[in-house]
């Protein structure tokens, strides 16, 4: 089952769940998890929603752990290349992989209201657009699914509250 950002579920295991997959995949593969990547992944985890690059440099600068623009470019694209999170194009802004653990296709639900991002498994979606794709003579390597609308907790008036 899926961690969405706006279920109800235990925030903190998430992020150490997070974190641990993580570090045990950087080890695993000699990736070097430097205390930047750890704590942009960690940041992007707490969140639980879509930030700018801009937005990460400014908590990341608050610590002491950089000021500069590449310093975040930097991290996020570590993160990125690496699976540990993802971009979401239409925003411009990143979030941290709910499943670093395992290759999957992501799809985004991102809430208009309050930037919520719920990542959730796509393979029918991409499944469907590579073989519409194939009948063009085209080759799909990468798809990025994004969906935009309101979350239950915009629906319901609690936005902006924490959930558990």
């Amino acid at each position: 089952m899926s961690r969405l950002a706006f279920d109800a579920h235990d925030h903190h295991s998430c992020i150490a769940d997070t974190l641990d997959a993580a570090e045990a995949r950087c080890a695993k593969s000699g990736l070097q998890f430097t205390p930047v990547r750890r704590r942009a992944l960690e940041i992007l985890a707490t969140e639980h929603r879509a930030m700018g690059a801009y937005d990460l440099l400014d908590h990341l600068r608050a610590e002491g752990l950089g000021s500069q623009p590449p310093v975040a470019y930097r991290a996020l694209d570590f993160l990125v290349k690496h699976g540990f999170a993802h971009k979401i194009e239409r925003l411009n802004a990143f979030v941290a992989c709910c499943h670093p653990d395992t290759d999957h296709s992501p799809a985004f639900l991102i809430c208009r209201h309050c930037d919520a991002v719920a990542e959730i498994r796509a393979r029918d979606a991409r499944g469907l657009l590579a073989d519409t794709a194939s009948e063009a003579g085209f080759t799909v390597d990468r798809a990025v699914i994004e969906a935009e609308g309101t979350c239950p907790n915009c629906q319901d008036g609690t936005e902006g509250q924490a959930p558990a």
